[in-house]
């Protein structure tokens, strides 16, 4: 790797140090934790669904204090206006010279982190304000394009139920998503600890750990992290055997309306290096691939009507097909 031995370990070191600053708040969620810092050191975005009362937001607002960064959060409601995420132009008047002018006022996309809460609450017109930030990291207002602070962070949170007045993210801008991370219940032992860590007096600080230009550094290495060519050609086969027109193998062709695209295997190599990196490894193997197929194609993999009526998910579809995949491949 281009950067030193030594300004590389202690990178590594404090991402495990910011993994355990998260961990002083929140209980349990190992896996979810460390694939929101994956996305983080991938330059990506995070989309976080779950039911009301796990934490969602908390995690995020923690995440934020233990990074030295900006952070703001959007409330994302039926009533909210592209201009309330984007920014307006507000006229001002110079006091020297009595000269009225408009002055481009920011938006709170202009931060580091930028929770957006329930965004699937708020109309499609304010969802597809985020598309151009989220792709392209900067925002235009009136034909000026402004570049947004990076690194810049999106983690959106959605939830699974009441479905009533929402407005589902289209295929497009869930594409634009790098991982969609789904969190579930905690096991009993967790809800007890989360119980009594959260109903007393103690209050526990969370300390910054990374600053913006460690983050870019981190960024940086893990494109230099290296994956074998056989490994690359292992992630096309997974990819390609999603898309039930030409795929071989079965479980596809009966559950799936639409596979993934070749920017899901871009997200899947990306992820895995940066997965690699976060263990200390300077070099993807295959478990870093599967552990990030499931975050990186569940919102690729469009299930058909028959899988959505016999309740067969994305993740069914994804374990059945990195067995196949993985006992067809000469590689293994």
């Amino acid at each position: 790797m281009e950067s030193s031995e030594t300004e590389v370990k202690s990178l590594i070191n404090k991402l495990a140090l910011l993994k355990n600053e998260i961990q002083k708040v929140i209980v349990g969620q190992d896996v979810i934790i460390e694939e929101m810092l994956v996305a983080l050191m991938a330059g990506g975005h995070c989309l976080l669904e779950g039911v009301p009362g796990l934490a969602k937001t908390l995690m995020v607002r923690t995440m934020s204090q233990a990074l030295h960064l900006s952070f703001r959060r959007i409330q994302f409601t039926p009533d909210l206006m592209p201009t309330d995420i984007v920014g307006t132009e507000i006229l001002e008047e110079d006091h020297v010279t009595g000269k009225r002018f408009f002055k481009f006022n920011k938006g709170p996309l202009f931060a580091n982190i930028v929770l957006a809460d329930e965004i699937n609450r708020t109309p499609p017109k304010t969802q597809a304000a985020l598309l151009e930030a989220m792709q392209e990291f900067e925002v235009t207002y009136g034909g000026q394009t402004y570049p947004l602070d990076r690194p810049f962070f999106i983690l959106a949170t959605q939830n699974p139920i009441e479905q009533a007045g929402t407005y589902p993210l289209p295929e497009a801008q869930l594409d634009r998503f790098l991982l969609y991370i789904k969190i579930g219940y905690p096991t009993q032992e967790e809800e007890t600890r989360i119980l009594s860590s959260t109903t007393g007096s103690k209050k526990v600080k969370v300390e910054p750990i990374i600053n913006g230009d460690e983050i870019q550094k981190i960024q940086s290495l893990v494109r230099e992290v290296s994956i074998s060519d056989d490994l690359i050609e292992y992630v096309s086969h997974i990819i390609r055997a999603t898309r039930p027109d030409t795929t071989t193998v079965a479980y596809i062709k009966e559950w799936v309306r639409w596979g993934a695209g070749p920017r899901a295997g871009q997200a899947l190599i990306l992820t895995a290096k940066a997965r690699a990196l976060f263990h200390g490894r300077y070099a993807v193997i295959m478990e870093d691939l599967h552990a990030m197929a499931y975050p990186v194609l569940r919102h690729r993999v469009l299930m058909n009507f028959k899988a959505d009526a016999e309740e067969v998910t994305s993740d069914m579809v994804t374990t059945e097909l990195l067995k196949e995949v993985k006992r067809k491949s000469l590689i293994l």
